[in-house]
């Protein structure tokens, strides 16, 4: 708390009267960073269910996605996050819930969108946005947590992530094609 009030340039009682706690503090932060990030993303996913040409624009999206995931800073508070979700569990909820879990919503009212459109095959538009993350998200992200390592991967190997996660997953859900 030292630290922040010295960062903030605000005596510590200020910090302990607009934060309850260490807890209380570091739950706003949580919130502040992951809501900085997922509002900008928010917006794009949603907007892919207009898509004219869902092929590039879905890996356009994938391409953002995981370059807005891998940026240091969220790194850093992610494995903190994790690191602490056994002694605070509602700080864990509170960052997938602000972040990875609104995404997939979105990408879930999305996809639905899409395949009323007929441009998708799906049974479940929440299980088929799961997937899309987890494809696009899983390669890059596990490396980043369980390695340290705080430098992401470079472009060429994200780009290349996601366009494999959204071959994957277009093999899997993309409309069928009619053979000649």
């Amino acid at each position: 708390m030292d630290d922040i009030a010295a960062l903030a340039a605000v005596s510590k009682q200020t910090v302990y009267k607009h934060f309850a706690d260490k807890q209380r503090l570091f739950a706003e932060i949580v919130a502040g960073m992951v809501n900085e990030i997922s509002d900008r993303v928010y917006d794009e996913v949603l907007s892919i269910s207009d898509s004219g040409d869902l092929d590039a624009d879905l890996g356009e999206l994938a391409r953002r996605l995981l370059s807005s995931v891998m940026q240091p800073q969220l790194l850093q508070l992610r494995r903190l996050v994790i690191g602490e979700a056994g002694r605070f569990p509602e700080l864990g909820r509170l960052f997938y819930q602000r972040g990875p879990g609104r995404t997939i919503a979105a990408l879930a009212a999305a996809f639905e969108r899409l395949a009323d459109r007929g441009l998708l095959r799906l049974a479940d538009a929440q299980l088929a946005a799961e997937h899309f993350n987890w494809l696009i998200m899983s390669i890059p992200l596990n490396r980043a947590m369980l390695c340290g390592d705080d430098d992401p991967a470079g472009a060429a190997d994200l780009d290349r992530y996601a366009d494999a996660g959204v071959r994957a997953f277009l093999a899997a859900y993309g409309r069928a094609t009619s053979g000649p």
